[in-house]
């Protein structure tokens, strides 16, 4: 049945495992019960010193204990767990909440609860007067011993987790990863455009609604190989569709049929959220949701929101110093456009980090800065042909300065980058003038060369 999924079932499958708070404690119950009908069939052959053995009473009173203790403190960390749930979606971003319930130390301490419970209550019905599991109640002993262990570092990362900035930490790190995968094939050669203006054969549409979460490119590379045709995308990873939308069209001599539309529709996937995965536009929104809850006149955190800029920062500058040209188009082992993906641009990304968080801190004096400091470091770090949306967006940011700030005395100071916002060493000085201050032939001029 396995090998009669499609790409995106097992796709999706991997996505709820990944997600899933169930799994591993499921598969840790029926281990600890596996473990402890092995522990009685060991000691039904072995005998232990005396100094290891207890009595009928001692072994079920230590197990009852271990039971109670286990239950109680699952009981604990679910709570804990649904605190730190509602702090994340209140403080930071519902975004966050997908990484939250994937973490793996999380669900290892579940496990180790639910393990030693299962083991415990195993043996403890195998308990009388004429066998007692010694080894298996030690046994239970070093599990509850390993459960606090694990309790106390799940209950540190909670606390550490709950500061903004190590959410964004976690965040950008898995936006890395998924850049680094993404951008690991060797851009294609440029193709006529007649190829892919062409009218399609026929259009596969979404069989259900959702959010495009993760191609299979290989798959379809090989498919439009196998049938000498180009696939066209004409939405982007991360776009929702609707049920019916058109998801690829189907360029070249290739006949419409239920099998080809179920091949095709069966390489896109698509879930209820966007992953990272291959979305890393998806980890820039979050941290840019982050950035913006805040600043929002509930919180009033701009400090918050310049320390997640530095992430911001460090995404758009592996971003920027990489080539996006010719990614989107995915060609075959004997180098023949086979697919051409809906790809976004480097204005895209630099739009998606910086626009909100500009407009919502417009008015703080950390913003405005750290976000100069990043637009200035990023126009000297990124290739030559993205300097120009870097301009453009310092252009903007100097609109904005302007009037947020024309009237005001702090206006010399709102106009100086800062890379921590208000404090950096050499940025308590002002401008020479005013005019030389802001305006865009020194922004895109004499300062870069």
């Amino acid at each position: 049945m396995v090998a009669a999924m499609d790409w995106a079932t097992r796709f999706r499958i991997r996505q709820n495992l990944k997600g899933s708070l169930w799994f591993a404690p499921l598969l840790a119950v029926v281990g600890g019960a596996v473990l402890a009908a092995g522990d009685v069939a060991l000691e039904q052959r072995i005998t232990l010193p005396v100094y290891w053995q207890y009595s009928p009473s001692t072994a079920s009173t230590v197990l009852t204990t271990i039971v109670g203790a286990m239950v109680a403190l699952t009981g604990f960390v679910i709570t804990v767990s649904v605190l730190v749930v509602q702090t994340a979606t209140s403080t930071f971003s519902a975004r966050y909440m997908r990484v939250w319930y994937r973490d793996r130390l999380f669900k290892a301490l579940l496990a180790v609860l639910l393990g030693a419970l299962s083991f415990s209550f195993a043996l403890l019905r195998r308990v009388s007067t004429d066998f007692v599991p010694n080894l298996g109640v030690t046994t239970a002993g070093a599990l509850v011993i390993a459960a606090l262990l694990v309790f106390l570092f799940f209950f540190d990362r909670c606390l550490h987790r709950l500061r903004p900035v190590a959410v964004a930490a976690v965040v950008s790190d898995l936006a890395r990863s998924a850049f680094r995968d993404g951008t690991s094939a060797t851009p294609a050669p440029p193709v006529d455009a007649s190829r892919i203006d062409a009218a399609p054969a026929f259009v596969v549409r979404a069989r259900r609604a959702g959010a495009i979460q993760a191609v299979d490119e290989a798959g379809l590379v090989q498919w439009a190989k196998e049938h000498d045709c180009v696939l066209v995308f004409r939405r982007s990873v991360g776009d929702f569709v609707a049920l019916g939308a058109p998801l690829i069209e189907v360029v070249g001599a290739v006949e419409e049929s239920d099998g080809n539309t179920r091949a095709l529709a069966g390489r896109v996937a698509l879930g209820i959220e966007r992953t990272i995965e291959q979305d890393v536009a998806f980890a820039l929104r979050t941290l840019a949701d982050i950035a913006e809850k805040a600043l929002s006149a509930a919180i009033n955190d701009p400090t918050t929101a310049v320390q997640v800029a530095g992430h911001l920062e460090e995404l758009l500058r592996m971003i920027g110093t990489s080539d996006l040209t010719g990614h989107e188009r995915l060609t075959d082992d004997e180098g023949k456009l086979r697919v051409v993906l809906s790809a976004r641009r480097w204005e895209d990304y630099l739009a998606l980090a910086v626009t909100e968080i500009r407009e919502y801190g417009g008015g703080s004096i950390q913003v405005v800065r750290r976000l100069r400091a990043l637009l200035e470091d990023l126009h000297d770090d990124v290739l030559p042909q993205h300097r120009p949306a870097v301009e453009d967006e310092l252009r903007r940011l100097d609109a904005t300065v302007a009037e947020r700030f024309g009237d005001s005395i702090d206006l010399d100071r709102a106009s100086i980058a800062d890379r921590q916002g208000i404090g950096a060493p050499g940025t308590s000085s002002q401008p020479a003038t005013s005019g030389e201050r802001a305006t865009p032939a020194r922004v895109a001029g004499e300062t870069r060369r």
